[in-house]
């Protein structure tokens, strides 16, 4: 059995990392997949920026362009700001850094991102609006 299927990592990322993950290179993959979320949630959102600042901007809590719950209670809004912070995190603790500097994870590393990031697609399709 594939790690992948282990972690039960989301189809679309296994589209984007396994080439890469099974060739060995695990800081690239986690970078592409990243990358690919920010492209996702771009494209969802219509904004044009990337990284924290679309993510704070695409999951803003007035005005969110991407709302992943009706934002009609308190419980609402804190899960759609607490994604937002979740997004922009990650774009900021997990894919800059492989996309600025020399990065060697190890496999694990890259199954834990991998996961991760499968949890946020995954968030991202259960979204409230726009549905597509």
């Amino acid at each position: 059995m594939h790690p992948f299927d282990e972690r039960n990592i989301h189809p679309e990322i296994g589209k984007v990392a396994q080439p890469l993950f099974d060739d060995g290179h695990y800081s690239q993959a986690t970078f592409e997949v990243f990358k690919f979320i920010d492209l996702e949630v771009k494209k969802l959102s219509g904004v044009n920026d990337s990284g924290h600042g679309l993510m704070m901007n695409a999951f803003g809590d007035k005005n969110a362009k991407i709302k992943l719950t009706e934002m009609s209670t308190q419980s609402e809004l804190d899960e759609q700001s607490g994604y937002k912070f979740i997004f922009a995190g990650a774009m900021s603790a997990i894919r800059n850094p492989r996309g600025h500097e020399i990065n060697a994870d190890s496999i694990d590393r890259c199954l834990d991102h991998l996961t991760f990031a499968s949890v946020l697609l995954r968030r991202l399709e259960e979204r409230v609006h726009p549905k597509t």
